[in-house]
């Protein structure tokens, strides 16, 4: 946001990566940040339609189809039509099919854990409105002991303000398996062999849905409601006997459902980028 905010000042045009998400909880400081930085932006790239779809009824109007060349100088087009909103493509994904290869070969999380595939669930826990509040921290990991107890183990890597938190609130789990935080290629291993994912992370959860993982999210909304409408993910806030019931039942959800791109956001940012740069603006073209 503040990078944003300067970049507004001085007249340098601001690209947003990953904008129109919503969860239309603004108690959310992200939530906050990204439509604040989505209204200063010059380029509006979303990682699927529902946040094309939220930035249409938040009076964005000029919104690209992919393929499709306006042969317009930047300034005219803004001028005339407004900020630039195009559907790329979730880099995420991205991320996820570049970096899974690279932590299939490196990684050796599930030998130095005793972890086998299918059976274990991972836990992930960080969010201020879950850490800071200890009535809510209590019970999500009383949900978490008892889904433990209940005989799946949960494996928790944990967050430094989770437990900076849980000392605090005097919380002490005896039951789920606390590991240090983990590097990204590990987290990326025992996300992919989980039976089930209990998260409040937006990004954990949609590299649930990338490895067809059920995913638990500890929170009552999601900015990421594509995963919830394809039965991939199933909100819960932070009930214990909600917790417990959906991770020892995880629901796989639509096998065909995939709203997230095709891999190559990055490559449809650079192009309708460099296109602003030769002094046109682009959308997506198929040939990239």
């Amino acid at each position: 946001l503040a990078g944003a905010l300067a970049a507004a000042k001085l007249h340098i045009p601001v690209a947003h990566v990953e904008a129109g998400l919503r969860s239309f909880n603004r108690r959310m400081p992200e939530e906050v940040n990204r439509v604040l930085t989505d209204h200063v932006a010059d380029f509006l790239f979303c990682p699927t339609e529902t946040a094309v779809e939220n930035l249409r009824r938040e009076g964005f109007t000029n919104i690209l189809n992919a393929g499709h060349l306006l042969p317009l100088d930047y300034a005219r087009q803004t001028a005339h039509h407004g900020p630039v909103v195009a559907n790329t493509g979730d880099v995420m994904y991205d991320a996820a099919l570049m970096y899974l290869e690279l932590a299939e070969e490196k990684s050796t999380i599930l030998d130095q854990h005793n972890l086998q595939p299918g059976e274990y669930a991972l836990a992930t826990v960080h969010r201020a409105e879950n850490t800071d509040q200890p009535e809510r921290l209590r019970a999500i990991f009383e949900g978490l002991e008892q889904v433990a107890r209940e005989g799946l183990p949960v494996i928790l890597p944990l967050h430094p303000r989770t437990q900076k938190q849980l000392g605090a609130t005097g919380v002490r789990p005896t039951k789920v398996r606390i590991l240090d935080p983990v590097p990204y290629l590990d987290l990326l291993i025992l996300e992919k062999n989980a039976r089930v994912i209990l998260t409040d992370s937006g990004g954990v959860q949609k590299e649930a849905f990338f490895f067809r993982v059920p995913c638990v999210t500890l929170r009552e909304e999601t900015e990421w409601v594509e995963t919830v409408k394809a039965g991939w993910n199933t909100l819960v806030g932070c009930d214990p006997g909600r917790i417990v019931r959906a991770a020892l039942e995880p629901q796989r959800g639509k096998e065909a459902a995939w709203p997230y791109g095709d891999g190559r956001a990055a490559v449809r940012i650079v192009g309708l980028l460099v296109n602003y740069l030769e002094g046109a603006v682009a959308g997506c073209p198929r040939e990239v």
